[in-house]
């Protein structure tokens, strides 16, 4: 059986109904978890193949990309975003989300290269959400930004960022094992993810209860903002931003 961990966010519905109505299931322990948990039992070898904050590898010695498959976005993602009550040039403090590891790498990318305003960062607890105030912002991702869109004065949305400042799309996870995998389980399973990829409207039919989002909400965030091709722009960004991992 291999072991492999998914992100359990509203961006992966496509994955999980394909692969939980595949043959494959039978193959497989599915561990669903938030991003940092993908990471580190990847990294720790606890799985055999995770969708990990892409981040994390600038911190393995070895890894293999092992699908054509991603959660990336071509500009405005709309779940990861950076809430503030001032604007950038005020903010002082910056609490970075504990699920993420990706999109706090970006933020810290984004302040230095881009946005070139110096602040201090805090790992947050749960509940930080509430402490959003005065000149403490901070990094939210995933569902629970759906019921935080709109509530502060200004939104910096990560993925509509890193756009503006490279032209490029963005990849926050992507399918990573530490070891090598058998070509026809990864041929299989590539074969599943594109499968749920081509219905994510019967996907959504079968599977939704994203209670923060509509139908046609839902609908919209998966087919609009999420892009999940995995191409040849999307790991020239990748590359960029691993590279700028390296300056921070």
């Amino acid at each position: 059986m291999i072991k492999i961990s998914i992100v359990n966010y509203t961006n992966t519905l496509p994955f999980k109904w394909a692969l939980k109505r595949s043959a494959l299931i039978g193959k497989i322990v599915l561990h669903e978890d938030i991003p940092s948990i993908c990471a580190q039992k990847l990294k720790f070898k606890q799985v055999d193949l995770a969708l990990v904050p892409v981040a994390l590898l600038a911190e393995l010695d070895t890894y293999f990309i092992e699908t054509d498959f991603c959660i990336g976005a071509n500009g405005k993602v709309d779940s990861v975003k950076l809430y503030s009550q001032v604007p950038l040039n005020e903010i002082k403090t910056v609490m970075l989300d504990y699920q993420s590891k990706s999109s706090i790498t970006l933020t810290k990318v984004l302040f230095k290269f881009f946005w070139k305003e110096k602040v201090d960062y805090f790992d947050a607890k749960p509940g930080f959400e509430n402490e959003i105030k005065d000149t403490n912002a901070a990094v939210v991702i995933g569902d629970r930004t759906f019921n935080l869109n709109g509530n502060y004065k200004y939104e910096y949305d990560l993925a509509e960022e890193w756009k503006k400042f490279t032209g490029l799309a963005f990849v926050f996870a992507a399918w990573v094992s530490t070891e090598k995998l058998p070509t026809e389980f990864i041929q299989e399973f590539n074969s599943v993810l594109k499968f749920g990829i081509d219905n994510i409207i019967e996907a959504i039919d079968e599977e939704s209860n994203v209670k923060d989002l509509s139908k046609i909400q839902t609908i919209e965030y998966l087919t609009k903002r999420i892009d999940y091709n995995l191409d040849q722009e999307k790991r020239k960004a990748l590359e960029l931003f691993l590279s700028y991992i390296k300056q921070l």
